[in-house]
């Protein structure tokens, strides 16, 4: 996330061209290194009950196909004069005089971006016919983040990711409220009554998930780091303010954060 969000910032400041693509059945293109053997697949008919399929590519499912398919898209990049980040494996990146191109691989989803629309161009010819890209358009979402860009600048926000998240909490239809956490609130490990087993995985649920929210809404980062502290032995207050929280967030789901060209160049 700290490479993504490092990439858009560039993008704005230098007007990078942003590209995202998705390879179709990623899996399926990993090459096995292994004699790999699996049962016969449901309806497939066969002469005797002892026979077993052996595998020659990587397939959906197998605990060594993401790494296959890693291989075989870094090898190829590789191949074509790209080199990987020695901070983050998963970003390669080609030099050619004042010329950058980069690309960000997450499984089958690959942000494309830099200043040379000619490299931009061929790469992708080559990736499609290559692997196959079943789709080819401007950044808009990536990694349930959603990216609106204009000639200024590019917001970035979780807006589904939030609405999703109040529907599965039964919160969608809760009351906003203007405030995280009322300021006379003070948590601590001992106050409110702890709760039962079940009510305890149902908090970390309603910690973990909108942490993730961070990414766009720094704003809610003190209020859930302090009470992701409690997450061994919440409290009936623990989870009375994980809840207005939810509140807060119903007030305003689209909110983000934007980078600005002009704010990065000063």
């Amino acid at each position: 996330m700290t490479t993504f969000r490092l990439l858009l910032a560039l993008v704005e400041a230098h007007n990078w061209i942003l590209k995202q693509l998705d390879v179709n059945n990623s899996f399926l293109h990993g090459e096995l290194d292994e004699e790999i053997y699996m049962l016969l697949p449901p309806g497939l008919q066969s002469p005797s009950t002892i026979l077993v399929c052996h595998l020659k590519k990587s397939l959906y499912g197998l605990k060594q196909a993401g790494r296959q398919w890693y291989a075989k898209l870094s090898n190829f990049l590789l191949s074509h004069k790209y080199f990987i980040s020695t901070f983050d494996h998963s970003l390669f990146l080609k030099h050619d005089g004042n010329h950058t191109t980069t690309i960000l691989v997450y499984v089958d989803d690959i942000v494309l971006t830099g200043n040379n629309p000619m490299e931009i161009s061929n790469i992708t010819n080559l990736l499609n016919n290559f692997f196959h890209i079943k789709n080819m358009s401007d950044l808009t979402y990536f990694l349930g983040i959603e990216m609106a860009r204009n000639t200024t600048s590019i917001h970035l926000s979780q807006r589904k990711y939030t609405l999703d998240l109040l529907k599965d909490t039964g919160m969608l239809g809760c009351a906003p409220v203007p405030t995280l956490m009322l300021h006379t609130l003070k948590l601590s490990a001992t106050k409110g009554v702890p709760l039962d087993d079940k009510e305890v995985t149902t908090y970390r649920l309603l910690i973990g998930c909108p942490i993730y929210l961070t990414n766009t809404q720094p704003n809610i980062s003190f209020s859930m780091n302090h009470l992701s502290q409690f997450v061994s032995k919440p409290t009936d207050e623990h989870h009375q303010a994980t809840m207005r929280v939810l509140h807060y967030l119903k007030n305003a789901p689209g909110t983000g954060i934007s980078f600005i060209a002009k704010l990065l160049f000063n």
